[in-house]
């Protein structure tokens, strides 16, 4: 094997009492793609950071091409050749995609940008490496996967050798996924080596050579992609056997309350003056049954969820809950009605993060009893019950008086379906569940709305992830410009004909469901 373009050793990170990276060495090698693989908090953004020289490490030192690296220094990274595309992209909307591409690459003392010559090196990159994309085109104008390829164009015009990408298919399409698939193949072919950052075990058997994971800041497992699968990768991730989950069959002989409709819309349009309003949108949710709205982000999916959250009422159309009509759309009366709301931003509306973990299982039910009497907030039935679903639902925390913005993503989310899944919720809403969440973590989320779906409530899932709604819906529909398509049951669904649906191509063969 060559010698390796990018060599970590002995890299160490701590902060404070905790250690984010322990000794961690890692070698990367032309033409090479490495998966690096962890849960939340494992260390792989920590590591990622000390290589860009947004962090220093401790320990260890770090070479590229051979020659030792500058720490702490984004801009000694770059000129050495590494690039980083980051999961929410960094473009100036406003701009076009040349200005995109050149900004920050000329020196501020210049008179004039050298646009002709930038224009011809961009030319020569989108010809060899078959990124294609118009250089006069505003970025606001393009496709989400689009604006990727101007991400990774801007990385190579920089020269970089070697690219970082983090969670680049969060928000793609699965056509668009296999289109950046087929770009990354292409830059190695030609020299390029790559670390690619993911929780979609699909996409590490697809894409990469290797395998790295990290747990708890050490290196506890590597090997060729060809030698492993991802049942291996996910007990190395977790350092246990993760139960993976499956929607709750619903036969044809379940009649009664099993198979009432406990949610619907009826020709709702909204305008929405920060994103996609919604128009003549139809849903039906039936009790017992987990329905997937599938999409690619800012297609109305953040409208959906407002109005089914009562956040936001709709300017035309019907919000019905059973068969009563919900005539003041209103968070309140949503809640009264029996939703259950699962967010997809757990620290923006999802959790109050100055308070701590039993305030927040007891917000939305404090006034009921036996949480008060006579306008008195009972602490010790509150405490208990706090404790109780702390237990349940695996919550690791200090205990009930733990503040809530000291907790990881994955407990966030936990302690969120703590709160909306410990009452008679007939209604759940689980907007981007899994979001930023470890395979451990959301296989743990996956089964508790399974489980609720069981007892008979109806589930809503919003997800970007395609995979997430094929695993665990009953029926999918696709969310494309505000307008839903007709719904299909999962089994007959097609993953290349939803793709497309999603990317706003086609919405055939989308069948309707029973």
């Amino acid at each position: 094997m060559t010698d390796p373009v990018l060599r970590l050793s002995g890299i160490t990170k701590r902060f404070g009492a905790v250690s984010a990276n322990e000794d961690v060495s890692l070698e990367l090698h032309k033409g090479e793609i490495v998966a690096l693989l962890g849960e939340n908090g494992a260390g792989k953004t920590t590591l990622m950071s000390v290589l860009f020289g947004h962090y220093v490490a401790d320990k260890g030192q770090i070479e590229v091409m051979g020659r030792p690296l500058e720490p702490g220094s984004p801009a000694a990274a770059l000129k050495s050749g590494v690039g980083m595309v980051h999961q929410h992209f960094t473009l100036a909307e406003n701009m076009r995609v040349l200005d995109n591409i050149i900004l920050g690459t000329e020196s501020l003392f210049r008179f004039s940008s050298n646009r002709k010559k930038a224009a011809q090196k961009l030319d020569g990159l989108m010809k060899q490496f078959g990124l294609t994309v118009n250089p006069q085109s505003l970025v606001r104008d393009l496709s989400v996967g689009q604006q990727q390829r101007v991400e990774i164009l801007k990385v190579l015009y920089r020269d970089a050798g070697i690219l970082i990408l983090d969670e680049p298919t969060a928000v793609l399409s699965p056509q668009e996924s296999d289109a950046l698939f087929a770009t990354l193949e292409q830059l190695v072919a030609r020299g390029l080596s790559i670390i690619f950052i993911t929780h979609k075990m699909r996409e590490v058997m697809a894409v990469s050579h290797r395998c790295v994971v990290l747990r708890q800041g050490r290196i506890v497992f590597q090997c060729p992609t060809r030698d492993t699968n991802p049942a291996a990768l996910a007990r190395a991730m977790v350092g246990k056997a993760v139960e993976t989950a499956a929607a709750p069959k619903i036969t044809e002989r379940q009649t009664g309350a099993g198979r009432q409709t406990v949610l619907s819309l009826e020709k709702v349009c909204a305008a929405d003056v920060f994103g996609t309003g919604l128009t003549d949108l139809d849903l039906t949710l039936k009790a017992g049954e987990i329905l997937g709205i599938a999409g690619v982000s800012g297609n109305g999916q953040a409208m959906l969820a407002d109005i089914i959250c009562g956040m936001a009422r709709p300017d035309a159309g019907c919000v019905n809950v059973g068969a009563t009509a919900v005539k003041r759309i209103c968070p309140q009366n949503m809640i009264r009605a029996g939703l259950g709301r699962v967010p997809d931003d757990r620290t923006g509306t999802g959790l109050i993060t100055d308070l701590t973990v039993m305030e927040n299982l007891a917000a939305e039910s404090y006034r009921q009893s036996p949480y008060s009497r006579w306008g008195l907030l009972r602490t010790k039935q509150m405490t208990a019950f706090a404790k109780e679903r702390i237990q349940k639902f695996d919550v690791r925390c200090p205990g009930p008086g733990a503040l809530v913005r000291n907790l990881s993503g994955g407990n966030m989310q936990k302690l969120i379906l703590a709160r909306e899944l410990s009452g008679s919720s007939g209604i759940i809403l689980a907007n981007q569940p899994t979001w930023g969440l470890d395979v451990g973590a959301a296989a743990f989320v996956h089964r508790r709305l399974i489980r609720a779906a069981e007892q008979g409530a109806g589930v809503v899932i919003i997800s970007e992830d395609l995979d997430e709604l094929l695993e665990i819906s009953h029926r999918i529909q696709v969310m494309v410009r505000g307008r839903l398509s007709a719904a299909c049951k999962t089994e007959d669904a097609g993953r290349e004909q939803l793709g497309m649906a999603m990317a706003g191509h086609s919405d055939q063969g989308v069948a309707h469901a029973s």
